[in-house]
């Protein structure tokens, strides 16, 4: 078998239609890749290569194996999540545990049919964005050796970036997944607090806490998320959307994207990450985004209470009888961060919550103005020994566009942004409120492949976005027509403006105010199709608009010329026994402009 094979999930799915490899010929190119090199620093346990090997072939003789959405996908575990056959130390040996069974968002994705290659290095007790604070090594970015991986997700990516695994798992509780990716050239999704399970991770700041995934693309991040969510009964911090939550109509087009002002922005010197950032923004402006300048100081005030503030005392409560036994045992500086909790008091966390809240609502009014923040996933990027002269300090500086996303209840995606002349990559993040990370995915999905080849699958879900239902109009609701606002006021946005199939007829009702048509199905007529508005609108909104609908009409189902059946205003047919047809105009606009001209 070639052993040059690409492990992103579209390519892994053609290898296996096509016969040309199995799981199992996956699992051992990936065992003899991981031969060549030491365990450490990328890895800290194994799942032994004959028992990953047996599952493949268990897979591989499972009738329904090949259709499992991670069908022979292997991936790797970051040591804070428990993987049923080896121990959980969260890069901390004396603190290790041997796991009764797997983490259900782990279990998730082996039903789902994917494979457990091992658990990754990070930064221990995921204390920290550097990929430095390890008794097994530091990881360095895949990019240049010189340089620190992020974390603490460390290994998690570098085991992506390295080739030894399809994705993987890691945590991000203050950008722990998203900043490794964007040093090793990976998309990082950090989901909303509690769409994935968090029982079975060894808890940073367990309120805040999520499991994060990353992958070569969007859609396979995408995919990975779909099989891994799911409400967990026995994790009381697991949630499910509400009602409109996931709704993202602006994704049908004309997105507004929010940026800091330039005072706001902070780069640290790197001069080469600033021109990439302005380029992204761009970007992003040629995709159909209106830039936005918003007050990134809201989000900065709450980014500082997460490590200079009581935060970090959840830090300590989460390890406290171990730190209390076995301070000498862990690393200096996660152990000083730690300890550092002990000075923080009831009434300093109940302050901070009270500002926490204060912030929370400031930055409701700027989401007001935008759909989707855009940021430098980091200001910069630094070396092994810049950060072992300043450990403390500059891990800060990597956290300046992250720490807040958790606190202030945010999805967020890291993205590919561009190369260095230096060749050090960089990347940006969408950020979106919760529950948006569809349809942020989607929309890094089209920035990722604006820039460079993406191999997979596309992810397009603009032409039906998350949380929304695709309704046509025909009439009176159409772009300028007397209620269009109808449609506006119900945040519903144009995804495009197309034809029905062949088979229905128009006619100009009597007596309706404003004048509306009525569009009528005839199964036996080949007619040229009728102009339509296709909407998005949310899924919350809807049942309120159809409520609004009077009769002779109603809302039932239309076919377009593509094929697509869509929700769509339709008439009764008593009310068009006497109306005039005018199906010839071919849509009310042309029936309008030509009724003017006739006057």
């Amino acid at each position: 078998m070639n052993r040059g094979i690409k492990l992103d999930l579209g390519s892994l799915r053609e290898l296996y239609k096509s016969g040309v490899a199995s799981p199992a010929d996956v699992i051992a190119t990936i065992y003899d890749r991981m031969n060549e090199q030491p365990l450490e620093p990328v890895w800290i346990s194994m799942v032994p290569r004959e028992k990953a090997l047996l599952r493949a072939r268990r897979l591989e003789r499972d009738p329904v194996g090949p259709v499992r959405p991670l069908y022979g996908v292997p991936f790797a575990i970051k040591d804070n999540i428990d993987l049923a056959c080896l121990p959980t130390t969260a890069a901390c040996p004396a603190y290790g545990y041997a796991p009764a069974r797997s983490a259900p968002v782990v279990q998730a994705l082996v039903d789902a049919g994917a494979i457990p290659i091992g658990k990754t290095n990070m930064d221990q007790f995921a204390t920290g964005l550097v990929g430095t604070r390890s008794p097994h090594g530091a990881c360095s970015s895949v990019f240049d050796a010189r340089y620190i991986s992020g974390g603490s997700s460390s290994g998690s990516a570098v085991a992506v970036a390295s080739g030894l695994a399809s994705f993987a798992l890691g945590t991000d509780t203050a950008g722990s997944g998203r900043v490794p990716a964007a040093f090793n050239g990976l998309v990082g999704l950090k989901p909303t607090r509690g769409v994935l399970s968090t029982q079975g991770v060894v808890p940073a700041c367990r309120t805040l806490d999520c499991v994060s995934i990353l992958s070569w693309t969007c859609d396979d991040a995408h995919t990975v998320w779909n099989a891994a969510r799911g409400f967990d009964a026995d994790d009381s911090f697991s949630r499910v959307p509400g009602a409109g939550d996931e709704a993202a109509p602006w994704l049908a087009g004309g997105f507004r994207f929010g940026v800091p002002s330039a005072s706001q922005l902070e780069f640290f010197g790197d001069d080469a990450a600033a021109a990439l950032y302005a380029q992204a923004v761009e970007r992003m402006e040629a995709l159909g985004g209106r830039k936005v300048e918003i007050d990134f100081g809201i989000f900065r005030a709450a980014a500082d209470l997460l490590y200079a503030g009581p935060w970090v005392a959840e830090r300590y409560a989460a390890i406290r009888h171990f730190v209390e036994a076995h301070a000498d045992e862990m690393n200096p500086v996660v152990r000083g961060i730690i300890e550092g909790a002990r000075r923080y008091s009831a009434v300093d966390a109940f302050e901070a919550e009270y500002k926490l809240r204060d912030l929370r609502r400031a930055a409701e009014g700027q989401w007001e103005n935008m759909d989707v923040l855009l940021l430098p996933t980091t200001g910069t990027m630094y070396t092994h020994e810049a950060v072992a002269k300043t450990p403390v300090q500059l891990n800060t500086n990597l956290g300046y566009y992250t720490n807040f996303v958790n606190l202030l209840d945010l999805a967020a995606v890291a993205v590919p942004a561009g190369v260095r002349a230096s060749g050090l990559p960089f990347g940006v993040s969408l950020i979106g409120p919760a529950f948006s990370e569809q349809a942020l995915l989607s929309l890094a999905d089209r920035f990722h492949r604006s820039q460079t080849a993406v191999p997979g699958d596309v992810l397009d879900l603009a032409a039906c976005p998350p949380g929304c239902i695709a309704v046509a109009v025909v009439g009176a609701h159409l772009s300028g027509q007397p209620l269009n606002h109808e449609l506006c006021n119900r945040q519903a946005r144009l995804v495009k403006t197309c034809r029905t199939a062949p088979g229905y007829r128009l006619y100009a009702l009597d007596g309706t105010m404003p004048a509306k048509p009525g569009l009528v199905r005839d199964q036996q007529f080949r007619g040229p199709g009728i102009e339509v508005e296709v909407w998005a609108m949310p899924e919350h909104q809807f049942g309120g608009f159809v409520g609004g609908v009077p009769a002779p009409l109603g809302i039932g189902n239309a076919v377009l010329d593509d094929g697509s059946t869509v929700k769509s205003f339709i008439c009764e047919p008593y009310a068009v026994a006497g109306a005039t047809e005018i199906t010839r105009f071919g849509g009310w606009r042309h029936y309008l402009s030509q009724a003017l001209s006739a006057r």
